[in-house]
């Protein structure tokens, strides 16, 4: 496997610690596609020697970017480039339009898609009785080969019709649209947990790994919930990016 260089100028004026100008200029390669998934690093004495750093500099730099999830250490193999973060602005968007759009191009497996009795929680959410049916969808999303997000989706029964091989060919939102519903606005409650084992199992991460939660009812311009989402995402693949303007 080829060895990947990387050009990476130093401050060495600059306040910012070294290790860290290291590992934001290499997390910054990953995220524009210089450092590909699978790429693989210099080992630390040929990353010290050609920065003419220190060891444990260099060591601290790979740390941070292990941390962040952006690489691994591999026994025989070195450290290699995981995976690029999925970063998406809050907005009234689905997670495949998102990674459409940065040319991440999103793959769907359809877990489930049946019609339940609505829980309480869900009822509430659609504006329906609890017991009424709704259509239930399980989805694993993947990005650039790796699953990325577990999707639970509820829609009200009869609403739009859907198929297990639409939605592997196309989001949720874009289906949506297609059949003429308008969404208009969304209300989102963001949080963390750590993972299921079912989870894990399906996110291919460690047992107990921290999740992002995103619980999500949309609706139409009519004011009518066209669907509710609880969705988990890999931390250590995915953030959320928030403008926050002062009033």
């Amino acid at each position: 496997m080829t060895v990947t260089r990387l050009d990476i100028d130093l401050d060495r004026a600059s306040p910012v610690p070294l290790y860290f100008q290291v590992a934001e200029r290499i997390a910054e390669a990953i995220q524009a596609g210089e450092l590909l998934p699978g790429s693989r690093l210099a080992n630390e004495i040929q990353l010290a020697d050609h920065l003419g750093l220190s060891r444990p500099t260099v060591r601290q730099a790979i740390q941070y970017l292990v941390d962040k999830g952006l690489v691994v250490r591999k026994r025989g193999v070195g450290t290699q480039v995981v995976h690029g973060q999925v970063k998406r602005a809050v907005e009234l968007t689905s997670l495949y339009d998102d990674l459409r759009r940065a040319g991440q191009e999103p793959v769907t497996r359809v877990l489930t898609i049946d019609t339940v009795p609505a829980e309480e929680s869900v009822a509430a959410a659609l504006g329906v009785s609890p017991g009424a049916e709704v259509l239930r969808l399980e989805r694993l999303r993947y990005a650039l080969g790796e699953p990325l997000a577990l999707l639970h989706n509820w829609l009200p029964a009869g609403s739009t019709p859907l198929s297990a091989e639409a939605l592997e060919q196309h989001g949720l939102y874009e289906l949506l649209r297609s059949t003429g519903v308008r969404m208009r606005v969304a209300n989102q409650r963001i949080g963390a947990r750590a993972a299921t084992p079912a989870e894990a199992r399906l996110l291919e991460e460690r047992r107990s790994c921290p999740l992002l939660t995103m619980v999500r009812t949309t609706y139409d311009d009519q004011g009518r919930a066209v669907e509710h989402g609880s969705h988990v995402y890999r931390a250590s693949h995915y953030a959320l990016e928030v403008t926050l303007v002062e009033r």
